[in-house]
Formats: C-alpha cells, sequence, structure tokens
C-alpha cells in the first residue's frame, strides 16, 4: 500500500511543528512541509528522508503544482493577519488556489484551521464575525463561508482553536513558543491589579500538544463523512479543554505566582470601559463585541479524550508547569512568640 502524503502548511509554526513531530512518531507517511523560512524548524529532524520541504510563500501555489496534486491528505495551519490585504490573499485566495492543484481523486481529506472567535456557543457562524471582526476574524469567516460550498466541502474538516499554548517562555525547548505562552510573564506582572477584580465570565484553551494529537488521529485514520448532528457536509471541531472562569484563572495564575488574591470588585462592561481610557490599552468594535459576549464556551468540544488519548495539559496548572512559568511560594507568616518576663 502506498504511504499516505501529508502536506503540512505552516510547518514552522508552534502548532505546526508539534503537529509534525506527532506525525513522524505515529506515522509512516511522507511529510510535505510548506514554510517560508527553513532555520526555523527547531524541532523537527531535517535529515529524516519522510521529510520533504516545500520552501515558498503560500501565495505562490504554482511553485508546487506538482507535488500538490500527489498530496493525500492536508493540514492547512497557515495564516497571516496584521495587514487586511495580506490577510485577504493568504487566508482566501491562497487556500482556494491550494484547494484547486489538489488531484479530487487522490485527496482523501483536508484539516483546515480557522479559529473559535468565528462560532457561537452551538458552533455556528456569528454574524457579527463578518460585520465588524478584525482583518483575521473577517477573513476566517468569509473564507469558512466559501468552503462551505466548496466541491471538497465533504473531505474538509474545519478545526476551531481556543486560546493556544505551547512551547517554553524561556525558549529553552525545542518547540515554538505560541503567542500565548510569550505573554503569560507580562500577564503575570499585572497580577497586582487583577487580583482585585472579577470578572463573569468563561472562555476554553487548548496545548499544541493535544491539537497535534487530535490533528494526528483524524489524518491517519479513514476520513468518514460528517457525524456531527445539523452542521453540514463539512465537519467542525472547536479544539479546547473544558472551560474555565477567569476568576478561576486568575486565582491559579496568583496562588503559581505566590501572589495573594484580595476581596473582588465586579468589573462590569461599564468599568472596562473607563479602564481602557487610563490604562495602556487599545479596543475596537471586534472587542467591545467580545467584551459584551463575555462567555466564549462552546459545546460540543473536542481534546485527545474524545478519540482514546491523554491530554497533555489538560488543566491550567499542567499548561503553566510546561510553559516554564517559575512558580513562587508564598511566603510563611512570621508569627511572634511572647516571652514572659
Amino acid at each position: 500500500m502506498r504511504r499516505e502524503r501529508i502536506l503540512i502548511t505552516g510547518a514552522s509554526g508552534c502548532v505546526g511543528q508539534y503537529t509534525v513531530c506527532w506525525l513522524l512518531k505515529n506515522s509512516d507517511a511522507e511529510l510535505f512541509l510548506w514554510l517560508r523560512d527553513p532555520s526555523k524548524l527547531t524541532a523537527i529532524p531535517l535529515q529524516e528522508p519522510r521529510i520533504h520541504l516545500l520552501v515558498g510563500d503560500l501565495r505562490d501555489t504554482k511553485l508546487f503544482e506538482k507535488e500538490l496534486s500527489t498530496i493525500t491528505r492536508v493540514i492547512h495551519t497557515a495564516t497571516a493577519w496584521g495587514d487586511p490585504k495580506r490577510a485577504h490573499q493568504v487566508n482566501i485566495v491562497a487556500v482556494k488556489n491550494m484547494l484547486n492543484c489538489l488531484d479530487d481523486k487522490t485527496i482523501k481529506q483536508i484539516i483546515y484551521f480557522s479559529t473559535a472567535s468565528i462560532l457561537n456557543k452551538d458552533l455556528k457562524p456569528l454574524p457579527e464575525a463578518l460585520s465588524y471582526g478584525t482583518e483575521y476574524i473577517q477573513t476566517k469567516a468569509q473564507c469558512l463561508k466559501e468552503l462551505e460550498r466548496h466541491p471538497l466541502a465533504k473531505k474538509i474538516i474545519a478545526v476551531f482553536p481556543t486560546l493556544v499554548f505551547g512551547g517554553r517562555i524561556d525558549s529553552t525547548g525545542p518547540f515554538p513558543t505560541s503567542y500565548l505562552t510569550e505573554g503569560l510573564m507580562e500577564a503575570s506582572r499585572w497580577l497586582w491589579l487583577a487580583r482585585w477584580l472579577r470578572v463573569d465570565s468563561k472562555f476554553h484553551f487548548i496545548h499544541a500538544a493535544d491539537i497535534a494529537f487530535i490533528c494526528g488521529h483524524l489524518a491517519t485514520n479513514p476520513h468518514k463523512p460528517n457525524p456531527e448532528a445539523n452542521q453540514g457536509s463539512l465537519r467542525r471541531i472547536v479544539l479546547a479543554q473544558p472551560s474555565i472562569s477567569i476568576n478561576e484563572a486568575i486565582k491559579k495564575l496568583c496562588l503559581w505566582r505566590g501572589i495573594k488574591l484580595m476581596p473582588g470588585i465586579p468589573l462590569w462592561g461599564w468599568l472596562i470601559e473607563a479602564l481602557t481610557q487610563v490604562l495602556p490599552i487599545r479596543i475596537n468594535d471586534w472587542d467591545r463585541f467580545s467584551i459584551k459576549q463575555r462567555y466564549f464556551i462552546h459545546n460540543p468540544i473536542t481534546n485527545p479524550e474524545r478519540f482514546g488519548g491523554h491530554s497533555h495539559a489538560a488543566t491550567l496548572e499542567e499548561v503553566l508547569a510546561d510553559s516554564g512559568l517559575p512558580k513562587v511560594r508564598s511566603r510563611p507568616k512570621r508569627v511572634r512568640i511572647g516571652v514572659k518576663r
């Protein structure tokens, strides 16, 4: 039987490298890594004969038309944000061009990475994402809308990561550090303020190693028609651990950093607006919508346990330990012992 030929775009990123390493360890597939800078491959053994590098911009699809026509599975993690023009070219146009280069008789499955921010709690697209989302949010929402009608829709699994942790804050590990993990140290510096606040909000998170397990499981098993109810031909999977409240997250961070939690002040919407005026924080229309929404939760969610696996980091404490964020023990209170004279 011929080996699977799996294309991974954005292969030098945090999720990309975790995924490639999982596939190297748990499959015999040939892996085609589409990336711009091979020097960023810090966790992948380039001498591995199953690795094939496709060095180029995702927008230069014609460079690899021959290779793309032989691909049996795709894991598309590459994305762009910041520049509206580039975001549209990479997140919409390049995706369609790539799909057009695949051989519909050869391709078995496409795992397309979006973002959970464009879905409501029932995994349905949020109209607000198209109305006033950032260029990243809008292009992801538009691409999903177009993929729902694509001829290859039945072979597409759209995955929606929530907040992604991965790598180490001190960059001592082999994997790149995710933006969220990079921000843990900065977030710790604001605990002096956060410990006084209480926010009625919940969110999900997931570790890149757990994303790699899920994508690897999907890519190494027979592709099946979408089993999810009320989703249509394109399957939607939100990658997440069970939700946690912001209050609980602050409490866990304070305990981790040895900081005393203080009596809480409810942080209402109007108070958040006021804080943005005095603190170095910029918010846009999408931020305001998110503040009003408050609950960033989804049902169902998918983690490795859903496919018989075991999560690498199922709790915030496991995430913090994996990130290398220093754990500080709180100082015990000094007790004065009186001496009778």
